[in-house]
Formats: C-alpha cells, sequence, structure tokens
C-alpha cells in the first residue's frame, strides 16, 4: 500500500502517543513532591499508577472493538479528550483517594483510547515497512522522556505539583484534540466495510476463534511478563537515583537518556524486525532486557545510571511495538483493534506490578534492589513464552480462510 497519507498516520500518532504517555508518566517526575507535599505515602501515590495502569488494561479492548466498529478517529478524539478533563481534575485532588480515582480510573481509561486504536490503524496502513512504521509511532511516544518528563519537573519546581499537573491538562487539550482529527480509518478496513474483497490472512476468523487460539494465548502471556520486566525500573528508577543522592532535576535526566535511547531501539528494532522477521528479533530483545534491568543494581553514581537507562531504553522500546506487527501478521484486519487491544489490556496489566511492588518493597526494605531482581525474571519468562509462539500454519490458514 503507497498511499502518501499514510506517513501523515504515523506523524499523527507519534505526536499522540508522546503527549499521552508524557501526561501519564509525569506522575514519577511528581511522586516525591506530592508526598512532600501532601504527606501522602509513595506506596499510595504509586497506586494511582497501578490502578492507570490496570484501567488501561481493562479500558483497551472496549476501546480496540469500538476503533474496529466506528472507525479510529472519534475514539482518539473521544480519549484526548477525557484525558485533558481527568487530569485538569486530577490535580485539584484533596484526598488520596480521590486523586488515585481521578489519576487512576479516568487517565488510565481514555490513554487506552489512543495506543491500541492507532497501533491497529497504523498497522493497516501498511503492507511494507509496517514494523518500522509501528516503531515510528512509538518512537513518538519513546520522546516523552525527552520532552514531557523535563518539562514537568521545570513546572513542578516552579508552580508546585497542583499547577504542574494542571498546566499538562492544557498542553493536552491543545495538541491532542486537534491531532485526532487527522486519524483516517486504513484503507484496507474501508474496503471490508464497503463489501470489496480484502485479501487477508487468515480472512474469516472469528473473533471468539482468535481469542481462544494458542498464539493469542502466547502473545498475551509474552506481553504481560515483558511490561512487568520494565514497568518497576521505568517508575521507580528516578526515585531510586535520588535515594543514591543524586539531586532531583539531574535525575529526571535519567529519564531522558532513557528516551533517547529508545527513539534508537525502535528505528533499530523496526528495521530488524522488517527484514529478520519480528518474531526472532523480539525474542533476542526480551533477552537482552532481562538483563539490562538487572544492571540497574550494581549502580550509585549519575554516570552508571545513563549507562544503565541507555541500554535499557534502548531495549524495552524497540521491542514493544513488534508485538502489534506478529498479531498482523498473524490476525485479519477487521480486528486489529480488538487484538491489539487485548495485547495492551496484557501489556498494561504487566505494568501495573511494577509500581506498586516497587512502592511496597521500598516501603518495607529501604532499598530497591529486589524489584531489579523479580523484574529480572520477569524478563527471563518473556522470552520463553515467546520461544514457544508458532505462527498459524498455512493449511490452517488456508481453511479458515476459505469460503
Amino acid at each position: 500500500m503507497s498511499h502518501p497519507y499514510r506517513w501523515v498516520i504515523v506523524a499523527v500518532g507519534g505526536l499522540l502517543g508522546c503527549v499521552a504517555a508524557g501526561a501519564m508518566f509525569s506522575l514519577p517526575v511528581f511522586l516525591r513532591p506530592m508526598a512532600q507535599d501532601t504527606g501522602w505515602s509513595v506506596t499510595g501515590i504509586s497506586t494511582a499508577m497501578t490502578i492507570a495502569f490496570l484501567a488501561m488494561g481493562a479500558a483497551s479492548l472496549a476501546w480496540g472493538s469500538l476503533s474496529d466498529r466506528y472507525g479510529p478517529r472519534p475514539v482518539v478524539l473521544a480519549g484526548s479528550v477525557v484525558l485533558a478533563a481527568s487530569l485538569a481534575l486530577a490535580s485539584r485532588a484533596t484526598s488520596l483517594g480521590g486523586f488515585q480515582l481521578l489519576f487512576g480510573l479516568l487517565v488510565g481509561g481514555s490513554i487506552a483510547a489512543i495506543f491500541a486504536p492507532m497501533m491497529a490503524c497504523v498497522t493497516g496502513w501498511f503492507d511494507t515497512q509496517r514494523s518500522l512504521a509501528v516503531s515510528l509511532v512509538s518512537a513518538g511516544m519513546g520522546m516523552a522522556p525527552m520532552t514531557m518528563a523535563p518539562l514537568a519537573a521545570w513546572l513542578v519546581t516552579a508552580q508546585g505539583w497542583r499547577g504542574a499537573m494542571l498546566a499538562i491538562a492544557g498542553i493536552v487539550a491543545a495538541l491532542m484534540i486537534p491531532a485526532a482529527l487527522l486519524v483516517r480509518r486504513p484503507p484496507a478496513l474501508e474496503a471490508a466495510q464497503a463489501g470489496m474483497a480484502v485479501d487477508e490472512r487468515p480472512a474469516d476468523m472469528a473473533v471468539a476463534h482468535a481469542v481462544r487460539s494458542r498464539q493469542f494465548v502466547l502473545l498475551m502471556l509474552a506481553n504481560f511478563f515483558c511490561c512487568a520486566t520494565h514497568s518497576g525500573p521505568i517508575f521507580h528508577t528516578v526515585s531510586y537515583a535520588v535515594t543514591c543522592g543524586i539531586p532531583m532535576i539531574a535525575a529526571v535526566s535519567i529519564y531522558s537518556i532513557e528516551g533517547l535511547a529508545g527513539m534508537f531501539g525502535r528505528i533499530g528494532f523496526g528495521l530488524a524486525g522488517d527484514r529478520f522477521g519480528a518474531q526472532r528479533v523480539l525474542v533476542v530483545g526480551l533477552l537482552a532486557q532481562a538483563f539490562a534491568v538487572l544492571a540497574y543494581v550494581s549502580v550509585s553514581r549519575l554516570g552508571g545510571f545513563y549507562a544503565v537507562a541507555a541500554v535499557v531504553g534502548f531495549i524495552y522500546a524497540g521491542t514493544m511495538p513488534l508485538y502489534a506487527v506478529i498479531i498482523r501478521e498473524n490476525f485479519p484486519m477487521k480486528m486489529m483493534g480488538t487484538i491489539i487491544g487485548a495485547s495492551a489490556m496484557a501489556g498494561s496489566l504487566g505494568m501495573s506490578t511494577g509500581p506498586l511492588l516497587g512502592g511496597l518493597i521500598y516501603d518495607r526494605m529501604s532499598s530497591y534492589t529486589l524489584m531489579y531482581v523479580g523484574s529480572w525474571g520477569m524478563g527471563l519468562a518473556a522470552m520463553l513464552v515467546l520461544m514457544a509462539f508458532r505462527p498459524f500454519s498455512r493449511s490452517r490458514s488456508a481453511a479458515v480462510g476459505a469460503g
């Protein structure tokens, strides 16, 4: 498919992902200032992020199914509006429970309307260079640590966490709502909706069969363990660096280094996926990720944090887009929103483990070492699960697709 608008979709997806991810992942930057200002515990504030990931997981499948039915534009637009409103409300929260509800349920649920529908949309616009296109959209999301995180750190220093979060709500509204209006349904999906024949592999697979297949279950498990591997290190590394005596602004720069490396990782893994196959590249990436997060245990100075963050960012950011590519290679376009939404749900559940468990471990042990060791184990589990994945056989695809 060579429609020039496909690259507009990539750019829009990258922008939407950057702002949405940046809004949600500003919470680690706010973690200590919020605790000091309100007296809320680190675990309590971290739980808001856990709730957000759970809400994202619960909502991803629903938003993905709606995007299959109505197209991605109305879904993404609705998510952008709700995200801006929920951040504004969360900035005014006067109790920990209220903040957990507003930031957790509403922010997490609204962001689910962005990620899965846009990934599904992009896979539908590309027949060639698909790994690269999906990785470029993901690279936009990876810009968040280099843009939104430093901005959040500056805002919270200048205005306090409430003013900073309200300002971020305004940025979300100003950028995401206009961008959402540029989203278009993939031509392949338009043709299918019009009753035209579309070359699909396998064409007539039903959603009920898809979600019961071994391929689906293994991809969901791999995504869960993969996200569980890096969720704790992503969320708590700024706090960990501060406990090592590194100033907050410098600690936030570790996050930015991770994001910058992730940009190169997404492009590198995307190009490698197109050349060597998404699954093969992903297996290697998962093994490398496990040992990369474990390396945080051995660092305590800024230079060491920078080195490990660069490696971790390169690998985890590069692996994530490849799940959508594997899904597109194994399931029909007509259910991309649903299946990628389910994958996002599994990933969100994995992401929900890190903030809470890391907070509990630190509050009880005054150390993050056990969190990084646990992340290493999750990474090895993700690799082993994905190694067991086998694509649908050609004969099975032909049988299912006949009709």
